[in-house]
């Protein structure tokens, strides 16, 4: 269960990553980039955490996801985090990284995997991907992160 599955450009993240890791959520726009050291703290600091973060590497770290068992269930995982920096968006590496999470899920014996998004049309071409990944939309909570913005919440099944 150690093992990862065969990809060689996609590794766990090293602490060393986290300067170019910044810079690929700087270009994304997601949030600030100095919200990393907090988000990422457990998962360096931790000797058996359930989180983790991985990236994909050309020269140097190129994207990075972040994703962790959903509290309360069994074999639920939440993908909260995947971002490509612009310059190598296009590339298919968000839809590698993607299938890498689902591979690595499964061989662990996982069940689902969630992704949510905002509803913004500025985020149209984000839901784009998850559609394009096979995602199904499964949920909308209105107003969720500001007045006019909704939640989008994405569902797959990893058994299949």
């Amino acid at each position: 269960m150690n093992q990862l599955p065969p990809n060689s450009n996609i590794r766990k993240v090293l602490y060393d990553d986290l300067p170019a890791l910044k810079a690929v959520i700087d270009t994304s726009g997601l949030f600030p980039s100095e919200f990393l050291d907090d988000m990422i703290a457990s998962y360096f600091d931790e000797d058996n955490t359930t989180e983790f973060w991985f990236t994909y590497v050309e020269k140097e770290p190129v994207a990075v996801a972040y994703f962790a068992p959903e509290r309360l269930t069994s074999g639920t995982y939440n993908l909260y985090l995947i971002a490509v920096h612009a310059d190598y968006q296009g590339k298919a590496i968000g839809k590698s990284l993607m299938a890498f999470i689902e591979q690595f899920l499964k061989e662990r014996g996982e069940r689902i995997l969630l992704v949510e998004t905002s509803g913004l049309p500025s985020f149209e071409r984000t839901r784009a991907f998850y559609f394009n990944n096979g995602y199904a939309q499964e949920a909308r909570i209105r107003e969720f992160y500001a007045a006019g913005e909704d939640k989008i919440v994405f569902w797959k099944a990893l058994s299949s």
